[in-house]
């Protein structure tokens, strides 16, 4: 009798087996595949390469270097590319309402290719805000074997004539602000905006991409190391190739699946790196929706526990002084992540893509060089970078980047305005006071619709020598490279009747975000906010159609991630 084990069957094969498929094998065959290819596992390689925006522009050709390493480990690759928004070519206008949608239709996107085609992996590419969180939620909609990696963050730029700063597009949008206020020229902003990104990648501070390629790192999708890879390092190539041998040997093998790897645990510690790293407000939204697509009901306060206890140990921009290519230089996000395992701020027993657990894949991880990672004993701050509050003016909580910012406490009169382009204009003509508390409204993800992000004000109030002189409150987004006393993602939005909807200007508003604290607050009674709300009536948008109204009509409050769907099919824990 033979040991031999019997060729396994791949679910691949649901799409070319038997007689019947013949007209299959014939669409293989003109791919350009034999008859060894077909029967190898089929892994889609999903990217969001194009010519979109710097983020994008050399993810084609990253992933030849994974399709290569997944035909080298015995699989047979298709090439997927999927949809990318730039939100750099969408901010401060419309377009800006598309930018989170695109995250829905990428992970959609990832469903719809490897539930039609029967892929048995899933090797995804992306940069840019939204690219990566969408990738990973379909991964793990899909729980088939997986790995993310990354595209990598641009080189910074340098100061025309001036050797040793670095810029990043920040610059750009801050000198913007320093035009408008008279302490710029117009040709020293031509010349900041020619040189601040050089080269192709993602924005090259600790905005979202870099954050949630670190994230993706916390939660084990994601080799340890591979986020903070500048984009156009040759470096890539090999890293692509090691991780598509392991894709598939988790293809071939019994390693865990999405859904073993993004557990409750595992998804504290990518609120853990966030914290620690004063990382992008936008992985409240994110880390929610992929948590959702796990069946794991993982809302914004569960995000806010975790900020609430991981120090800030990296000092990264916006709030800082260093780049990602710095963190490259020092050993990327392990670092980062072996300090909080060494301090008991990281589970290391979760499982990571490898099969192996994170504390396993951390062994080899370096120590903090004390200038871009300190210690956790020499943290820049106990209570991490970044802050939920909560009280009667957002119930449901807000979001503020606490990372560099000089005061924590603010009291001031409403300033309201009822559309991004309404408080664009004022703050253009600085129509406003030292002290006010502005206010923009009607953006959430249901009123905009699509959640715009505010960076373009932000930084025009930086450039302005006004950010430490006012605050802002929105139930829209902020960038990741958004800084100041900037409230966000306030719940619930205008659109769903909460307290924001009910303010006129001059309404009283303290923000108190010092841990013992954590509040906003408007100073009326809960009578007064009740009548008030009782006599609101919408705000008149126009008629979107479209994508933008099938949106409006599915997307679930920003405190559950601004998801569109109702969850995994079994869900781990209590829906209410």
């Amino acid at each position: 009798m033979s040991n031999e084990q019997p060729p396994r069957k791949f679910r691949s094969a649901t799409i070319y087996g038997g007689t019947i498929r013949a007209t299959t094998r014939s669409f293989l065959h003109a791919l350009g595949q034999d008859e060894e290819d077909i029967a190898r596992p089929h892994v889609g390689v999903f990217h969001t390469g194009g010519e979109m925006s710097p983020c994008n522009l050399n993810l084609r050709e990253q992933a030849q270097h994974a399709k290569t390493g997944i035909y080298a480990a015995g699989g047979t690759p298709h090439e997927c590319p999927v949809v990318s928004v730039s939100d750099g070519l969408t901010m401060a206008h419309s377009g800006m309402r598309f930018s989170l949608i695109s995250r829905e239709l990428i992970a959609d996107s990832v469903e719809a290719s490897v539930r039609g085609h029967q892929w048995d992996g899933i090797f995804g590419i992306g940069a840019c805000d939204k690219n990566l969180p969408g990738l990973m939620m379909g991964m793990v909609r899909c729980n088939v074997p997986s790995v993310f990696v990354h595209g990598g963050s641009a080189l910074p730029g340098q100061t025309p004539g001036v050797h040793g700063r670095d810029l990043n597009v920040v610059d750009t949008y801050e000198t913007i602000g320093k035009v408008l206020a008279g302490d710029a020229t117009q040709d020293e902003l031509d010349a900041i905006s020619r040189a601040c990104l050089p080269t192709a990648g993602a924005c090259a501070g600790q905005f979202t991409a870099n954050t949630m390629g670190m994230v993706s790192e916390a939660l084990g999708l994601a080799p340890i190391g591979s986020s903070m890879v500048p984009a156009v390092f040759s470096e890539r190539a090999p890293l692509l190739r090691r991780a598509a041998k392991t894709l598939m040997a988790a293809v071939m093998g019994d390693a865990p699946l999405p859904r073993d790897i993004v557990t409750r645990q595992a998804l504290e510690n990518a609120c853990a790196i966030v914290s620690a790293t004063g990382g992008s407000t936008n992985a409240a939204l994110h880390i929610p929706a992929i948590a959702h697509e796990a069946g794991i009901r993982f809302h914004l306060d569960d995000v806010a526990e975790v900020f609430a206890r991981t120090p800030l140990i990296a000092d990264l921009r916006p709030g800082g002084q260093y780049l990602a290519r710095d963190m490259f230089y020092i050993g990327g996000a392990g670092v980062v992540l072996r300090e909080l395992l060494r301090t008991g701020h990281l589970h290391g027993d979760v499982l990571t893509y490898t099969g192996r657990t994170l504390a396993q894949e951390l062994a080899t991880a370096n120590a903090p060089d004390d200038q871009v990672v300190r210690s956790v004993e020499q943290a820049l701050s106990l209570d991490g970078g970044l802050a939920v509050l909560k009280g009667n003016l957002c119930p449901d909580g807000a979001l503020l980047k606490t990372a560099g910012l000089k005061t924590l406490v603010h009291q001031g009169p409403a300033r309201v305005f009822e559309s991004e382009e309404q408080a664009q204009a004022a703050v253009q003509a600085m129509a406003y006071q030292p002290g006010d508390v502005i206010v923009i409204r009607n953006e959430g993800p249901k009123g905009s619709p699509g959640m715009r992000e505010m960076l373009g004000i932000t930084a025009l109030l930086y450039g302005q020598g006004m950010g430490d002189k006012v605050a802002l409150l929105t139930d829209g987004r902020f960038s990741g490279a958004t800084r100041g006393l900037c409230i966000g993602y306030a719940g619930p939005e205008a659109a769903d009747r909460g307290p924001i909807a009910a303010l006129p200007d001059g309404d009283l508003i303290t923000i108190d975000a010092r841990p013992e604290a954590r509040s906003i607050a408007v100073q009326l009674s809960d009578a007064e906010l009740a009548q008030r709300l009782a006599r609101w009536s919408p705000f008149a948008a126009a008629q979107r159609g479209g994508l933008l109204e099938k949106y409006a009509l599915t997307v679930r409050p920003s405190h559950q991630g601004a998801v569109t769907h109702s969850g995994a099919v079994h869900w781990l824990r209590d829906e209410s």
